[in-house]
């Protein structure tokens, strides 16, 4: 097996990786353009640390890919991992950059994806620095987090309180629970 095919095959699996994230990014950007007529309180996030160096690196990938495609005459089937990797970079990462942040009816959507009322197990606030929201999931065990601006913080505390009084959320609390606390306090 020579070089190049042995690259062309690991350009292929990077393709394969690239798809999967841009059909997961897409899924994210339809269920968000689904979801944003049940906003509740929502802002815009703040560009990723490296926002401009991964548009940076897109622009490098979309140059490589007419490189490869109308000087190097490559047919397009050898071009599926250069593509995948363009698409996410140019397109699909910062378009999930306007995916707005916050409170919908049915859930929140976080730094890192959206997790639905009946999830959460467990809210907590860390204000040192920019304020931010932690979320525990009932299901599975993972911590969701999602920075609010300070201007909302009181609004946001006040819908999650308004969420736990009305049992959207159910906050499970650690060790004994002896029915002596009152969810809307973990907030």
């Amino acid at each position: 097996m020579g070089l190049q095919v042995l690259l062309q095959q690991i350009l292929f699996f990077f393709g394969i990786g690239f798809f999967i994230a841009n059909v997961l990014v897409i899924a994210d950007l339809l269920r968000f353009r689904l979801r944003r007529r049940s906003a509740l309180l929502v802002w815009q996030g703040e560009k990723p640390r490296f926002y401009g160096f991964s548009l940076a690196l897109g622009v490098m990938l979309g140059l490589l890919f007419a490189f490869k495609l109308f000087v190097q005459h490559r047919p397009l089937n050898q071009l599926f991992g250069e593509t995948m990797m363009f698409f996410y970079y140019a397109y699909a990462f910062p378009l999930s950059t306007r995916i707005a942040r916050g409170f919908y009816d049915d859930g929140i959507w976080s730094d890192s994806g959206f997790m639905k009322w009946a999830q959460i197990s467990a809210v907590s606030w860390k204000e040192e620095g920019a304020v931010t929201l932690v979320l525990i999931s009932h299901f599975r065990n993972i911590a969701r987090r999602m920075t609010v601006p300070g201007n909302l913080y009181g609004q946001a505390r006040r819908l999650l309180r308004d969420k736990i009084k009305a049992h959207d959320i159910h906050i499970g609390g650690t060790g004994l629970d002896l029915g002596s606390r009152d969810e809307a306090d973990a907030v």
